[in-house]
């Protein structure tokens, strides 16, 4: 996987590279906020995304069907951004 980040519109987009596949991934922020918003709700006690060095404060336990519900609501936020 390759990551090239640019400036377009004053947007950042990040662009992912797999094999053939090509992901653009704009406006980093408010994607950073949606995976906040979304592990918030099935990840109870989750502050923060970002690592604080911490094991007590990065590592959680969780279970298995609310990774997968997380998943699900974060791969239908990304399906409705890219129909639009």
């Amino acid at each position: 996987m390759v990551a090239d980040q640019s400036e377009s519109d004053g947007a950042t987009e990040m662009q992912l590279t797999t094999g053939s596949l090509i992901m653009t991934r704009p406006n980093q922020t408010a994607t950073d906020t949606l995976l906040t918003d979304i592990a918030q709700r099935h990840f109870h006690g989750l502050e923060t995304l970002e690592t604080r060095n911490r094991d007590a404060l990065d590592f959680h336990d969780v279970a298995v069907w609310a990774i997968r519900h997380a998943l699900e609501e974060a791969y239908a936020a990304g399906l409705a951004a890219a129909t639009k």
